[in-house]
């Protein structure tokens, strides 16, 4: 619920306030003096203030809420400031802009253009939050983030189209399959470009639902479907001057797809329910495991759309093609999983390194991980002993299916497509060819568990 603070001197306006604001579902804190107001804001967080600048002891300048005005700022920054004036004078708003307040309203006022107006800042003030931790989460990441793993001469190429394409403006499909390290991609790319001050968010463009679709990126306004109770900014509004990362991009229907294009075409958008066209200076990074150009073929992707994010193409190599980086990453998995706290510190003894390389690996760089996490958790000595990683026999393929029954057989299926799409059921129904329900029956008839 959208709480504000008000401040005015006359009770009765306060009550005036009161019981218009309730009526918008807005919870109001009433108080009398510019004291009163710090006070609350010492204890309480609020959506927005609504304050007036002429109070009993100061009735001609507006001194006193003008100063209250800029205490106010250097308490919260990021608090959305609308004041209120009796005397309207141009010089007095002028002031309380310069000031830091967001916008003003007369006395008497529009209860319209009041409740417009507060909706408005309030949006824009969580917007501005949320775009404030996204810039410290990211600056926590390129702090925290290790260089990117890359002995292998595989990555070693995929590092030197990085090193080109990440410092410019254009566009990047990332492609490669599931747990290549295709997001770790995206960020990489973002915190060496010039857009690293500012935010980069990611969004499952594959698994949005389409009635949701357009709101999740574009935005909405109050009351543009039964669920919008207030304004809410888009993905491309959020990330504007930053870097918007398009996650399974290959599985947009082509309606979403087309509503992507548009913007992407223009940079211009219209939050669902408006009429207001906004621009947003963003740049696209896709990724997908499908083969688009296989999509375009099929009639299951735009053409015109495949252009727009395929400036360049960054294809990562499965881990069976990059063995040469299994023991870093190993190494590197392990020391950020101790260092997170709760499991001792252990190393790896020589025939666990040797067990990892031997591995497909068909589920890459997060089937590794995993297996990482789990041997840390079994091991009972300092050591990591190739036993501990319960990796069992490299697979074997066809040989090894031949010897088993059926029933066997499929369950080894399963397990293995559960492995390779990191435990994600729909993803792993998808590669075996079987409804979501059907793999789920599948599951609980040979006594396995998605995990």
């Amino acid at each position: 619920m959208t709480r504000i603070i008000a401040a005015d001197d006359q009770p009765d306006v306060l009550e005036a306030l009161r019981l218009l604001l309730k009526r918008e579902n807005i919870a109001m804190v009433p108080a009398t003096s510019p004291a009163g107001v710090l006070s609350a804001l010492e204890h309480e967080d609020f959506d927005a203030a609504l304050i007036d600048l002429n109070y009993a002891r100061d009735t001609t300048s507006g001194g006193e809420g003008l100063d209250l005005l800029s205490r106010l700022r250097a308490l919260d920054p990021t608090l959305p400031i609308v004041v209120m004036t009796a005397w309207g004078s141009v010089e007095g708003a002028v002031e309380a802009m310069r000031r830091g307040a967001r916008d003003y309203v007369q006395k008497p006022w529009d209860n319209g253009r009041l409740i417009a107006t507060l909706r408005t800042q309030v949006e824009l003030g969580r917007a501005l939050r949320r775009s404030l931790r996204l810039e410290e989460e990211n600056s926590r990441l390129r702090g925290n983030a290790p260089q990117m793993i890359a002995h292998s001469p595989a990555m070693q190429a995929v590092l030197r189209v990085l090193e080109k394409v990440a410092p410019s403006d254009a566009n990047v499909l990332i492609t490669g399959e599931h747990g290549t390290g295709k997001e770790v991609v995206a960020r990489y790319i973002h915190a060496a470009s010039k857009r690293a001050a500012k935010p980069l968010v990611t969004v499952n463009a594959g698994g949005v639902a389409e009635g949701v679709f357009e709101s999740e990126l574009f935005g909405h306004v109050r009351g543009a479907f039964t669920d919008a109770k207030t304004d809410r900014a888009g993905a491309f509004e959020v990330a504007d001057g930053g870097t918007l990362f398009l996650d399974e991009v290959g599985n947009m229907p082509m309606q979403q797809q087309a509503k992507l294009l548009r913007v992407l075409q223009t940079g211009e958008f219209t939050p669902v329910g408006s009429s207001k066209v906004k621009r947003a200076d963003v740049r696209v990074l896709a990724a997908t495991n499908a083969h688009l150009h296989d999509g375009v073929s099929q009639g299951r992707f735009r053409e015109d759309l495949l252009y727009r994010l395929n400036t360049v193409e960054v294809q990562l190599p499965p881990l069976r093609d990059r063995l040469d980086d299994v023991p870093q990453l190993a190494q590197f998995f392990l020391k950020r999983i101790v260092d997170r706290g709760g499991t001792p510190a252990r190393r790896f003894s020589r025939d666990a390194l040797e067990a990892l390389v031997r591995q497909p690996w068909r589920g890459n760089v997060r089937e590794l991980e995993h297996a990482v996490e789990r041997a840390l958790l079994l091991a009972s000595a300092e050591e990591i002993t190739a036993r501990d990683l319960l990796l069992g026999a490299p697979e074997r393929g066809p040989a090894l299916l031949e010897s088993m029954t059926l029933d066997d057989a499929e369950r080894h299926l399963i397990q293995r497509a559960l492995a390779r799409c990191g435990g994600n059921v729909s993803e792993a129904a998808k590669e075996l060819g079987l409804s979501r329900s059907a793999l789920y029956r599948r599951l609980q008839h040979h006594g396995l568990k998605a995990s």
